[in-house]
């Protein structure tokens, strides 16, 4: 007999496999899908996550920490001079991650609202924070380098959610991959302005 933590990771693992099969369209997965693909009974699923919106937050969260860990440099790498200043790094870590969030829409749109509601220490928002702060590496006080990594995690997201009226509230169409890269540059030389009075 599997235990309560076995059994919760087949439910997780079952639903993650039932969320990459339907492109990231959750409205195709149903609690009884769940169930069936997981081989346990429907009422499980709320026992254990107390409802079938909790589950798909939690998968999304873990598909979405695999990718974002992705993106942060190995620490032998760290060191390793890439030739790139550290606003020329943020730009490209941060361009990386939002061409990343739009092509998974949907389930980038379900984490960002699941943190807002719960922001922890291991968040998506907060891991992609710690990330961005490896891009910083020359001589900025580690209080700087959170506060930057959190205003741009947050400007981001934010700017993200505004979705097809993206153009009208911030001033760049995120939807075109052009503006949407402008928008990263003009947003991380805005926040790097006053650490190089540039």
């Amino acid at each position: 007999m599997k235990n309560s933590n076995e059994v919760k990771e087949i439910i997780i693992n079952s639903t993650i496999k039932l969320i990459e099969q339907s492109n990231g369209d959750i409205k195709k997965i149903t609690s009884r899908s769940i169930a069936e693909k997981s081989g346990i009974a429907l009422g499980l699923i709320n026992y254990h996550f107390e409802s079938k919106e909790k589950l798909i937050a939690l998968c999304v969260q873990r598909i979405i920490n695999n990718v974002l860990m992705s993106f942060a440099p190995d620490k032998v790498d760290y060191v390793k001079d890439d030739g790139l200043t550290d606003k020329e790094r943020l730009i490209s870590f941060a361009t990386q991650t939002y061409d990343f969030l739009y092509a998974n829409y949907s389930l980038i749109k379900i984490s960002i609202l699941s943190d807002f509601a719960n922001y922890q220490p291991q968040s998506n928002s907060v891991l992609t924070q710690m990330g961005f702060r490896f891009a910083l590496r020359n001589n900025i006080p580690e209080n700087r380098k959170k506060l930057i990594a959190f205003s741009l995690t947050s400007i981001m997201q934010t700017a993200f959610l505004t979705g097809e009226n993206s153009e009208a509230i911030t001033g760049y169409n995120l939807m075109d991959k052009e503006q949407r890269d402008r928008f990263v540059s003009d947003t991380v030389s805005t926040l790097m302005e006053d650490v190089y009075g540039n």
